[in-house]
């Protein structure tokens, strides 16, 4: 219950070891009205801010002395933290003074990535906090949510991007990925470190440990897990943890986090069997990466903000080099831009400490400015399918045959191993509301068509027929479940079951359910018209009593478990959200593209927690398919830690313009990507994606090892005079980039541009937004005045551009660095609609190492509100190519305002 402090959540709290503050009571025991919790960020910068870039100092930060690499991960409880740190005593001490004698409880303190902390208090007193020198910023908690054995041959990684590592053996060795989820089962095959012979060490600059507890005992972590804790402090405070199915411990309860961990670095080969049938084996993207789980997410509610920033504040600490986050808030954040709250900004101080994160787009599409994530420090990842398919049918004895989905077994596996029913046997159809017992109606029980109860229904009439079951919104509630209708189907001795879908569930991505017995759901509501009109058409009654005398309808099932890789793919499925990304609560645009790309996340195959809940139908199972941008995110993690293996020194942005530039825009076929834009019936709803569908396009992952050119995060200032790097200043340019920008690397004697280092390139984008002042003060400790100039979105060194309002004319700058040889390359572009185009220079040769900078003209030739696309491309005659896609939003071609 939000705002009691009883006794028993005091003692649950200290239990499990969470509590990082004091509980401070009121000597009358009065409480000043409801309490809540607020992240409190102070002015002084955190820790981070002190050193730079973090792998500068990898000892500083340590929880004890340098590792032994062929040791495991050390074990620790939660409780064993030093809480007594400097800057908890600090955050401590301001908790006192200002509530003198009133009760509270501190839940965090954040000093990494962010100077401040989680507290449980009152409206009035989180007023009082404000209201000091001390204190930056005070922010309500809010919500968040969650957002494979085929995806890496359809990705080319067997031949591709596996071999440049040396091999699957070797894929990612050396990277830690850090998931922000709902846990991980320690105990699955795809986290066992045992699976090759050559040697595992734990990274020397991950400093993590491994929670103790009942659930997750020691030995739970290894050399390829390498680090678990959990995050629930602002969850407790709040009365909804549920301990018996939330588990308080790294351990998921849920699935969802084993499922992405996986995804991106789980181990290969991993034989996938899902009721006692073999799907393939599995892999991660990075096999051989190293995983650190960061738990701040629950099946029962969800998250909060607060537990997710410890998180995140946490990985950095240790040590991550990546991090997984497929989670996205349950709201848009309120204030003057989507960029300040408190997820988009711990990720901020990560990305300055070298961190690479993605982040899902989320399944809010597929309608326009549907985004969840904002940041163009965080690399944004939608959702598309691939070209595999588990598809089975039901032939109607009218010869009618309706697709549908299923992984159902034969009545005779033996013979049939890939079929449903006999394939030569038209079986009888039956619907579940006329088989009733005597003692059952609907009347009785509304619900008794899904077929959840094997004693409502008469034997005799089922026996050996298909059973006609509903699939309603329950289902997708989890309220009813397919299981538990084919328990009711072999408790009645049906032949098979036909489920049709409830007219009311649209928009639900229905994954392949394993069933037991032949069986198929029909998606379509259209569909499931047809079978129930060609069901009721086919029933003979008597015309006095109107009850049934015969059920005419027949129909046979096929197929379900035999994969086909006949699909036109990617395309991006409609539940992917779509840009423009929403800059503000007004929903006015950012010059910012998102999503980034795209990448697989419909139907994939990956591990399951053994107790996992999420999804009813593969309780028990070590494997579930899943779909879902928070599928998507994990794959572009995992190719990260790919691409950060073989460029050390790439930095966030470098990695994020090596995935976006090499991006695929077509599909197997060699036609255009297309993007599903309808909840119902979306492949007949669908149009050449743009953008603000899919990003700079689908996954390239063997392009990404090999982009030619890329776009590192740093503005390309003007400046009246060039700067000729000497060997002097060349030593000392490299180590003041190599501080900020790792991967910047330009060539010595080059001409180049006065440049911003990259986190400053975020701090003059944020500090250029209007009356930004005071909120990146309070969310980063600097100032705006410390910077000469603001930049707007567009100036950042993306490797795309995105204008929201094109005002007549506008030159745009990219600067480019050559991380390959020599190469000449020449330019060519297709403008937006309603707009031309000049790029500058239009050839040019770069030598390795060097920079140069290509500027765009824009100018509108007409008026409109409709945004538009197009995209230069960069060809270089030894064969790299990098695209660079545009978007135009609103087009104006003289200014509309007049003076009175």
């Amino acid at each position: 219950m939000e705002g009691m402090y009883s006794v028993y959540l005091v003692v649950m709290v200290l239990s499990l070891g969470v509590l990082a503050g004091t509980l401070c009571q009121v000597e009358d025991g009065s409480d000043n009205g409801t309490t809540a919790v607020y992240i409190v960020t102070l002015k002084q910068a955190p820790a981070s801010h002190y050193y730079g870039e973090l792998r500068k100092n990898t000892n500083v930060f340590k929880h004890g002395g340098p590792r032994n690499p062929n040791h495991n991960p050390r074990n620790d409880s939660r409780s064993n933290q030093s809480s007594s740190s400097y800057i908890a005593r600090v955050h401590d001490s301001l908790l006192r003074r200002v509530l003198r004698g009133e009760k509270y409880l501190k839940l965090y303190s954040y000093h990494y990535l962010i100077n401040g902390f989680a507290v449980l208090v009152t409206p009035e007193q989180a007023n009082k906090l404000s209201r000091r020198k001390e204190v930056a910023n005070v922010a309500l908690d809010f919500s968040v949510r969650t957002a494979t054995t085929h995806t890496p041959q359809f990705l080319g990684l067997p031949r591709g991007a596996w071999p440049k590592a040396g091999g699957y053996e070797t894929a990612g060795e050396g990277i830690v990925i850090g998931f922000i989820d709902t846990g991980i089962d320690p105990s699955h095959p795809s986290f066992s470190d045992d699976s090759s012979l050559n040697s595992y060490p734990v990274p020397s600059h991950f400093s993590g440990i491994c929670e103790v507890t009942r659930d997750f005992p020691s030995g739970s972590c290894n050399r390829k897990l390498i680090g678990a804790r959990h995050f629930a402090a602002s969850a407790i405070t709040r009365g909804i943890f549920n301990s018996s199915q939330d588990y308080a411990s790294p351990f998921d309860g849920d699935g969802h986090g084993t499922h992405t961990a996986s995804v991106a670095a789980g181990n290969h080969g991993i034989p996938v069997i899902v009721s006692g049938h073999h799907f393939g084996n599995a892999s991660g993207m990075a096999p051989r990466a190293h995983v650190a789980v960061y738990k701040a997410l629950y099946k029962s509610f969800g998250g909060f903000a607060a537990d997710v920033v410890a998180a995140i504040d946490q990985a950095a600490q240790d040590g991550v080099d990546v991090l997984s986050l497929s989670i996205t808030p349950n709201r848009r954040p309120p204030g003057i831009a989507t960029f300040f709250n408190p997820i988009d900004m711990a990720l901020l101080s990560a990305v300055k400490a070298g961190i690479f994160a993605v982040q899902a787009a989320g399944n809010t599409g597929p309608s326009p400015k549907s985004m969840s994530s904002f940041s163009p420090w965080i690399f944004t990842v939608g959702a598309a399918s691939h070209d595999r398919a588990y598809s089975n049918s039901v032939i109607l004895g009218n010869n009618v045959t309706i697709h549908g989905v299923g992984l159902a077994q034969s009545n005779n596996r033996h013979c049939f191993p890939s079929a449903g029913t006999h394939k030569n046997t038209m079986l009888t159809l039956i619907s579940a509301l006329h088989a009733l017992n005597n003692e059952t109606t609907v009347a009785t029980d509304m619900y008794v068509g899904e077929c959840q109860d094997s004693r409502n229904f008469n034997r005799g009439l089922v026996k050996g027929n298909l059973l006609i079951c509903s699939y309603s919104i329950r289902f997708v509630l989890g309220l009813s479940t397919i299981k538990q209708a084919i328990a009711t189907a072999k408790n009645l001795s049906a032949a098979g079951v036909v489920f049709y879908m409830d007219p009311f569930v649209i928009g639900f991505q229905l994954n392949p359910i394993p069933m037991r017995v032949p069986g198929i759901i029909i998606p379509s509501p259209d569909d499931s018209k047809v079978l129930l009109q060609y069901y009721n058409s086919s029933l003979e009654r008597n015309e006095t009593t109107k009850q049934i005398t015969r059920f005419g309808s027949v129909a046979r099932i096929l197929g379900g478990l035999k994969a086909n890789y006949s699909n036109s793919a990617p395309k991006v499925m409609f539940y992917s959200a779509r840009g423009p990304d929403p800059e503000d609560s007004f929903l006015d645009n950012a010059d910012i593209l998102k999503p980034n790309l795209v990448a697989p996340g419909n139907l994939i195959w990956a591990a399951w927690s053994s107790l996992g809940t999420d999804s009813v139908e593969f309780q028990g199972e070590n494997f579930a398919m899943m779909s879902g941008t928070s599928m998507a995110a994990p794959h572009i993690a995992g190719l990260a830690a790919l691409i950060k293996q073989k460029f050390p020194s790439f930095s966030p942005a470098a990695i994020a313009s090596a995935l976006s530039t090499t991006a695929s825009l077509y599909d197997n076929n060699g036609g255009q990507i297309m993007a599903q834009r309808a909840y119902s019936n979306p492949d007949i709803n669908q149009s050449p994606a743009t953008p603000f569908d899919m990003g700079s396009g689908f996954v390239n992952a063997t392009g990404a090892l090999d982009p030619g050119l890329i776009f590192d995060s740093t503005v390309q200032k003007e400046s009246s005079k060039p700067i000729w790097l000497d060997t002097l200043s060349w030593n000392n340019a490299i180590t003041h980039m190599a501080g900020h920008c790792p991967g910047l690397v330009p060539s010595p004697g080059l001409v180049i541009n006065a440049i911003t280092p990259c986190y400053d390139d975020y701090m003059s984008f944020l500090c250029g937004i209007n009356g930004s002042s005071p909120v990146v003060l309070n969310y980063t400790g600097q100032n705006c005045l410390s910077y000469n100039s603001t930049i707007n979105g567009i100036d950042l060194n993306l490797p795309s551009i995105t204008i929201a309002k094109l005002y007549q004319s506008k030159t745009v700058q990219r600067s480019v660095t050559n991380i390959a040889g020599d190469e000449t390359y020449r330019v060519g572009w297709s403008a937006p609609y309603g707009v031309t185009i000049k790029v500058a220079p239009t050839r040019f040769c770069i030598a390795s190492g060097e920079r140069k900078v290509l500027s765009v003209f824009f100018d509108a030739k007409m008026n409109s509100s409709t945004a538009s696309y197009g995209r230069i491309g960069l060809f270089g005659d030894r064969g790299h190519v990098v695209n660079i896609p545009l978007s135009v939003i609103v087009k104006v071609t003289y200014n509309t305002t007049t003076n009175v």
